[in-house]
């Protein structure tokens, strides 16, 4: 081994490229973010030559000239002025490595100028060695980068084709896009837009540039302030019968910086689980406003990841937020006491209440401030915490009971029957209304109603059984039951163990007296297919399966009346438990359309 030596400034450089420029998208999203936090309302990226060569151009502050030089060293940065800074980070960049790291692989031109100057400066960089001459330019600056990993040939090597480095770099952009909807932004690709927003301030509208109205046709909107905590949420997440396959429609922020955060995404996991089938995901645009010194940016050189300081409490309040936005509450102030039905939306004044998400935590993890592995598949979630969503009212001049929020008819005006024209294969419901045909499926719509009344009801009616018969299990299966005949218990079943392979049901859920207990019990058994984790969702699942009507039953006008009455009063009526969408609404418009009736 030879003799230790100080590393050249070039080499160093290079060696912090690695780290910071994983790939042109890199670049892209280093310059475009040090755009925002220089104030700019409008951004141009402009990528050719296979994306080696990058051009963004802001209308920002620009860069004085006196410190033009020293923005190409490393660690300097006008974002940092003394050490507590750190931890109080309000920019997207902060750490002084992006443009030493960018010059040190590329051919970079940089022109500015400030409000303050009537000419701009021409900075050109050539391995890390940095000339500057004056010039003419508009306020702004514009950085122009040329040959990138001209001088790192493996790096090149690892690239990609143009298209799919491209797709990459789309993605960065249409990420900072939705996160800063008050920026204009326009990205091309060999003089080609990809992707364009107006910059209106206005979240839906930034939404529908960067993907179709179609996205926005099917969300929700989330909206949720502490004011104790100074902790904060906003943004969309879509309906559960309106889902992708896959997690890449997950853009979570934190401050208004796109991260990839395991408690966020868990959060999120969670509220679906029993609300889209499997390997379905929701389309997801939130940022969580959280008070800088709660949260550690400086985990990584990519500031993808974070750290927080109480993750339990992070977690419940992402949970709750969406869990309320899917049920259409809303953050409003109400001109009365009582809450206001338009449209199946209850809005109400949130500072009444309080959801309460399951804890991901222990006490001892949050002070260690634990950041989960975002490659775990699951967080470990107390069983008997699972389905508890209470209802507070913290306003005792206000009192609005929680069974009139899950039950909002009962506290309003007999609204008009829905037009419901009748079945089709006796097992949909067609129904006739202002926007169009809906179509509801029989089955899932009251499964809907039943798993939420059965989730929210502290005991469960039972009935008895004088005779039963006796029904034979394996020995693992009769363990299982013993070790949680009280989670069984829980929602109506009273279940005998009478030797090492067979059991008796003693009474089960008034709902299910024309059920075959041996189905029950097979159902359930089935579905725990060797994973005994939340045993008592599993139940509750089963349980209201087997309670609501089947397909293929014919109804009386009455009894469907019923199932809809009843399915319109849920908090989640998208889909059933198992994620399967209960209705499909055929627009008036797409009908006429198919019949020619549009002209």
């Amino acid at each position: 081994m030879g003799r230790i030596k100080q590393l050249s400034k070039h080499l160093i450089n290079q060696i912090a490229a690695g780290e910071v420029i994983e790939r042109p998208a890199s670049v892209v999203k280093e310059l475009t973010e040090n755009s925002i936090d220089a104030g700019a309302t409008r951004i141009s990226i402009e990528i050719n030559n296979e994306c080696r060569d990058i051009r963004v151009a802001d209308n920002g502050c620009g860069i004085h000239p006196d410190d033009i030089m020293l923005a190409f060293s490393k660690h300097a940065t006008s974002k940092l002025q003394e050490d507590e800074d750190l931890f109080d980070i309000k920019t997207l960049g902060f750490r002084g490595e992006a443009l030493a790291s960018i010059i040190s692989i590329s051919k970079v031109t940089c022109i500015t100028r400030t409000k303050d100057f009537e000419t701009g400066t021409k900075v050109q960089c050539e391995n890390s060695e940095v000339t500057k001459t004056e010039t003419g330019c508009a306020v702004g600056t514009i950085m122009n980068i040329k040959d990138l990993f001209y001088n790192i040939p493996v790096r090149l090597k690892f690239l990609k084709n143009q298209n799919t480095e491209f797709s990459y770099i789309q993605e960065i952009v249409q990420s900072i896009a939705l996160s800063h909807p008050e920026v204009a932004i326009e990205l091309k690709k060999n003089g080609k837009t990809s992707l364009k927003t107006t910059g209106q301030n206005n979240l839906t509208q930034c939404i529908k540039e960067v993907f179709s109205s179609d996205v926005t046709n099917n969300l929700k909107e989330v909206l949720k302030t502490d004011k104790l905590s100074g902790l904060k949420i906003y943004g969309y997440v879509s309906t559960p019968d309106y889902t992708r396959s896959s997690k890449k429609n997950y853009h979570i922020y934190i401050n208004s910086r796109t991260v990839k955060c395991p408690i966020f995404q868990k959060a999120i996991d969670m509220v679906y689980k029993h609300l889209t089938a499997n390997n379905k995901y929701p389309f997801v645009v939130l940022n969580l406003e959280i008070p800088p010194h709660d949260v550690d940016v400086n985990v990584h050189p990519t500031k993808k990841e974070v750290r927080y300081k109480n993750p339990n409490q992070i977690f419940n309040f992402i949970y709750s937020s969406i869990e309320a936005g899917l049920a259409n509450y809303k953050e409003t102030q109400l001109q009365t006491n009582t809450p206001t039905l338009t449209n199946n939306t209850i809005e109400y004044n949130r500072n009444n209440f309080q959801t309460t998400a399951p804890e991901i935590f222990s006490q001892t993890q949050m002070n260690n401030e634990v950041l989960v592995d975002e490659k775990a598949d699951t967080i470990f979630v107390p069983e008997n915490k699972m389905n508890i969503f209470p209802i507070k009212n913290t306003n005792q001049n206000e009192i609005i009971k929680q069974e009139q929020i899950f039950h909002p008819q009962q506290t309003q005006e007999i609204e008009p029957q829905d037009n419901i024209i009748g079945q089709y294969h006796d097992t949909y419901i067609l129904i006739d209304t202002e926007e169009g045909l809906e179509i509801v499926d029989q089955h899932i719509a009251e499964e809907r109603y039943i798993y939420e009344k059965l989730k929210n009801e502290k005991d469960v009616v039972s009935q008895m059984l004088f005779i039963s018969d006796l029904i034979h299990l394996s020995s693992t299966e009769i363990e299982i039951i013993k070790e949680n005949k009280d989670k069984f218990e829980r929602f109506g079943y009273g279940i005998e163990i009478i030797d090492d392979n067979n059991i008796t049901f003693r009474k089960v859920p008034q709902l299910l007296t024309k059920v075959n207990p041996k189905d029950i019990i097979a159902d359930i058994l089935d579905n725990i297919e060797g994973d005994i984790n939340n045993l008592e969702e599993k139940i509750l699942i089963t349980t209201s399966c087997k309670a609501a009507v089947k397909a293929n039953t014919k109804l009386s006008i009455w009894q469907m009346q019923d199932i809809i009455k009843k399915w319109r009063t849920t908090k989640m009526p998208y889909t059933c438990p198992h994620g399967r969408p209960i209705c499909k609404l055929i627009p008036h418009k797409e009908l006429a359309g198919y019949f020619q009736r549009n002209k």
